[in-house]
């Protein structure tokens, strides 16, 4: 590093997930002040500045998943040469399931100085909303799209104690909510989160079984969270009533010996046992 030269910083700053009210006042201050703002999408960021009663005056740069390669080495080298580079996303926090995380890196990895002007934060919301535990808790980001990998996730996640947090589309969630209900479940308790902080804020919550069938009958909008309590670790069952649901695993794509592990933490039960349960099945 230049010793002759200070170097600037890079800001993560929230942005409101729905509300332009929620905007605090580091985040107007940070946009009128910043030397560079990086924007997933400079025309949203615009609007909100609009909103907001102020215009950037620094360079607005767009940074997304299409550019982000290309412009990490840009923005490092501003941040290195003394500028102050804020960096928005177009709702919440940078680099939570969005841009950020390889600019960052790439930052520490230079020893640039990074820092945050906190927002807010979809996860944190649904968490708080859903009335589920939230001691203890995990984000999951978006459920794999394709069948096959999305029943293999939900089914390693099945045993998990903690409070599970998703992202979804709106036309994906009644599928995904049937899905959680085979694995985990139709009696565990959930809650679809969806508009957050909007006009048409809506939290819907109950048993996933019930879940699924109401995101079925319902022509679900918007920006959608789905809230999962963890498992209740229930008493361990018997090996013969967890064969159908290996070679349900197995069906689905899993080899046989990660579907009897998966099952049999999931069932409390040794994986040996349950494996000799099943090749027994299949050779009766």
């Amino acid at each position: 590093m230049d010793a002759q030269r200070t170097p600037g910083r890079l800001v993560l700053a929230g942005t409101p997930i729905g509300n332009a009210g929620d905007a605090t006042t580091r985040l107007v201050d940070l946009l009128t002040t910043a030397d560079v703002v990086a924007a997933e999408d400079t025309r949203r960021l615009r609007r909100l500045a609009s909103t907001l009663g102020i215009a950037p005056q620094g360079k607005v740069l767009s940074y997304h998943e299409h550019n982000e390669v290309e412009r990490t080495p840009e923005l490092v080298d501003l941040v290195r040469s003394g500028a102050t580079v804020a960096l928005v996303t177009d709702a919440g926090m940078p680099s939570v399931s969005d841009p950020g995380y390889r600019l960052v890196r790439a930052c520490v990895d230079a020893e640039l100085p990074v820092t945050v002007v906190p927002g807010p934060s979809a996860v944190l919301t649904a968490l708080a909303v859903s009335g589920l535990p939230s001691d203890r808790f995990a984000f999951e980001g978006f459920a794999p799209r394709k069948p096959g990998e999305r029943s293999r996730t939900f089914a390693a996640l099945a045993a998990d104690e903690r409070t599970l947090v998703f992202f979804e589309s709106p036309h994906r969630t009644a599928t995904t909510l049937a899905a959680m209900a085979d694995a985990f479940g139709p009696d565990r308790s959930a809650a679809v989160c969806r508009e957050l902080t909007k006009t048409y804020e809506e939290v819907v919550r109950g048993p996933l079984g019930e879940l699924a069938a109401w995101a079925a009958a319902e022509e679900v909008r918007g920006e959608v969270c789905l809230v999962v309590a963890g498992s209740s670790g229930a008493p361990s069952r018997q090996p013969g009533e967890l064969v159908e649901e290996v070679l349900a695993l197995v069906s689905s794509g899993y080899r046989l010996k990660d579907a009897v592990r998966v099952t049999a933490d999931r069932g409390g039960v040794p994986s040996r046992t349950l494996y000799d349960e099943v090749v027994a099945r299949r050779r009766g």
